[in-house]
């Protein structure tokens, strides 16, 4: 089943939650940027992380160097924020702040 773009009151709602996500400036999506103390835990992270996308089937754009973890997330199909983007931003936070992060 196709994914609706967030109406305004779950983005505000959403913008509330996810205090440490951004609009990415000329998209409908929104972008963390994670800084861990090295490149082992920014790896373990996106191995965590890419474990939670799979299940969602939902998977990130996202790059990574040295100990940064640059992640944008948006949903293609419905050209726009899903409530899949809240729940894979929700896990990468937690999963980040067992990470001391």
């Amino acid at each position: 089943m196709p994914q609706a773009k967030l109406n305004d009151a779950e983005r505000s709602a959403a913008f509330a939650e996810l205090v440490h996500w951004a609009v990415t400036p000329g998209r409908d999506a929104i972008r963390r940027v994670f800084s861990f103390r090295n490149f082992n835990e920014a790896f373990g992270f996106m191995t965590r992380a890419a474990l939670v996308a799979e299940k969602l089937n939902h998977h990130p754009e996202w790059s990574n160097v040295y100990k940064t973890v640059d992640v944008t997330l948006s949903t293609h199909d419905a050209d726009g924020l899903t409530e899949l983007d809240l729940k894979l931003a929700r896990s990468m936070d937690k999963i980040a702040a067992t990470m001391g992060v």
